[in-house]
Parts: C-alpha cells; sequence; structure tokens
C-alpha cells in the first residue's frame, strides 16, 4: 500500500483530499498543527492517521515527514521558500516519487493577457504571500529541470465551500454586503463593478491535487491552475445574490476612494483592492488535456453553497426565517 502525507489535512483542501485518497487505497497521514476536524466528515476519515505537528515550531519538520517514508506528499500549508527548500532537500533520495506543492492564483499577480497562463515565468506577484509562492515554483521547477525532482505545482482559485467564508460581491470577506442584500437593501460597489473573482469548491482543489497523482507522468514538472473553469464580475456577483435572496436589484458604484470611505474600513478596502488587481480569467485547457480534470461545481454553484451555509449558521438573517 502506497503511502500519502497530507500537510494541513484537515483544511479546505485536506477535507476532501484525505478521503479521495484514503477511498483509492492509500495510507493516509493527515498532518495538522492541533486538534483540528474536517469541515465536512466523511468515513473513509477513520482510516487515515491524525499527527499533530506544527512546521512553525518544529525544526524538523521536513525530515520527519522524510522518515514517514511516503510514496507521495502533497504540502498545502507552505508559504515560505526556505521551507520548499527544506522540504524538498529531505525528500531528495527518499521512498517519495511525488511531491505536490500549494502555490496559489495570488502568484499571477496583475493580468496583461487573458487567459493567465499556468506556465507564465514572469509573473509579477503583488505581496510577499504571492511572491514567496512564485520563488517556490520557481525553484521548484528549476530542481525538477535539473535533478528530476518529482514535483508538481497547484494554484487554486479563491477557495470556497460550506462551513467557511467566502469572497463576496465587494471582494472581501465582511459578512455585511449579503446582508444589505438579503434585507433588500442597496449595496455600493467599487468602479464599475467589472473586476472579477475566481470561486472554486474545496472538492475541486483537492480533485486537481488528486488527478495529478493519479496522472503522475503528465504532471511532474508542470503548474496547474485549481479553478472552476469560470470567473464572476462583481456586478454579476451582486445580481446573483440579490437573485438568491428573492430581492429586487438595487446595485449603485463609486469611484475607488469614495467607495473606501462608503466601506469604512481600511482593512476591508486593503482586501477588495489585493483581490480586485487580481482580475482576470483562467482557462482549463491544460487541466484537461493532463489530467482528466472536469470541476464537480461551476463557480455560481459553489457561490451558492456556501451562501447558503451562511443561512444555515445564522450568519445571514433571513427575514421569515426562525432565528
Amino acid at each position: 500500500m502506497k503511502k500519502a502525507i497530507v500537510t494541513g489535512g484537515c483544511g479546505h483542501i485536506g477535507t476532501y483530499l484525505v478521503p479521495m485518497l484514503v477511498n483509492a487505497g492509500y495510507e493516509v497521514v493527515s498532518i495538522t498543527r492541533g486538534l483540528s476536524r474536517p469541515y465536512e466528515y466523511d468515513p473513509a476519515w477513520e482510516k487515515a492517521i491524525a499527527v499533530q505537528m506544527d512546521r512553525d515550531k518544529e525544526p524538523d519538520f521536513a525530515a520527519k515527514i522524510a522518515a514517514m517514508e511516503p510514496d507521495v506528499v502533497v504540502d498545502l500549508i507552505n508559504f515560505d521558500l526556505k521551507d520548499t527548500k527544506a522540504m524538498a532537500e529531505a525528500l531528495k533520495g527518499t521512498s517519495c516519487s511525488h511531491y505536490l506543492f500549494c502555490s496559489s492564483c495570488w502568484a499571477h499577480g496583475r493580468a496583461e493577457v487573458l487567459p493567465f497562463d499556468p506556465d507564465d515565468s514572469g509573473k509579477e506577484p503583488l505581496d510577499e504571500y504571492g511572491r514567496q509562492k512564485f520563488a517556490s515554483e520557481m525553484y521548484l521547477k528549476e530542481l525538477f529541470a535539473r535533478e528530476g525532482f518529482p514535483a508538481t505545482i497547484i494554484m487554486p482559485g479563491q477557495i470556497s465551500g460550506p462551513g467557511w467564508t467566502i469572497m463576496n460581491p465587494w471582494a472581501n470577506k465582511t459578512v455585511l454586503p449579503f446582508q444589505k442584500i438579503a434585507d433588500g437593501k442597496e449595496i455600493l460597489l467599487p468602479n464599475f463593478g467589472m473586476e472579477t473573482l475566481h470561486h472554486v469548491h474545496g472538492y475541486d482543489v483537492a480533485q486537481c491535487f488528486f488527478q495529478a497523482i493519479t496522472h503522475r507522468e503528465q504532471a511532474l514538472g508542470e503548474s496547474f491552475d485549481a479553478v472552476s473553469g469560470g470567473s464572476i464580475t462583481l456586478y454579476g456577483y451582486a445580481k446573483l445574490m440579490y437573485d438568491f435572496f428573492h430581492q429586487e436589484p438595487k446595485i449603485g458604484f463609486l469611484p475607488w476612494k469614495e467607495w473606501c470611505d462608503y466601506v469604512g474600513d481600511p482593512k476591508e478596502c486593503e482586501d477588495t483592492w489585493y483581490h480586485i488587481s487580481r482580475s482576470g480569467f483562467f482557462t482549463l485547457e491544460k487541466e484537461k488535456r493532463l489530467l482528466d480534470y472536469h470541476p464537480k461545481y461551476t463557480n455560481v454553484e459553489t457561490i451558492r453553497i456556501a451562501v447558503q451555509s451562511y443561512v444555515d449558521r445564522g450568519l445571514i438573517r433571513v427575514k421569515g426565517t426562525a432565528d
């Protein structure tokens, strides 16, 4: 039986990936920092091995992963080039035949030509998070080319689903615009509301990783965008939500500075800026061709599922429903 180790095993991706691997016959070790539980229960979790280990507090983290003698390592919680280098060095010469690194669509930076190119080596990330992810991508690709290190890079879009916070029509994570819409009130969008978001269900991101493991030979040395195949404008998102809550659309627009004054929270404005600055579109041509990746959920379906979860958990109050 092959062994797969998943760091961040109970997170947004691991919640779905661990059961996929268990059901495919892998011995699965789920690494978490604390006593985490998956966002959705699956009976397959009973067969997974849970290990608590904090990368930030464990100087020998990579060595301990290698000592478990995995065939596959899926590194979902890795935000620093030095950690990528440490893991790669620890896994060299071991039983590990596939290392999958979780990067991010944020590594792309601003779009110039659409759709985004998953193999773009000239990305210009806008923040340190994206720069570290991109640096790890380039390091792993160079290591594959030079030494044949068996790496694959997966770049998720804005991971969404039931049970956690998703991007709203303001391109940040406050619940306020959802509540305003549910109450039938007007919301104002920045600029013309034409910037885009890229919601993708956590299940489909997990599926992309799983397909890369399944199609290892085609995946080695490659980068893939784990997305839904669709984007939604802020305007389209707002209209979708008015329809979801059975309200008449009341949508206005403001120039950026005036919109930030309207929101009144510098942190929320900063979050919005970083998300809408990365507007664009991702194709699935490469992912379908090499990995046979076909998302289960559209971005719109994912949004609806996540917002319904907000309602079910009482985070959005809908008139006429019990408290």
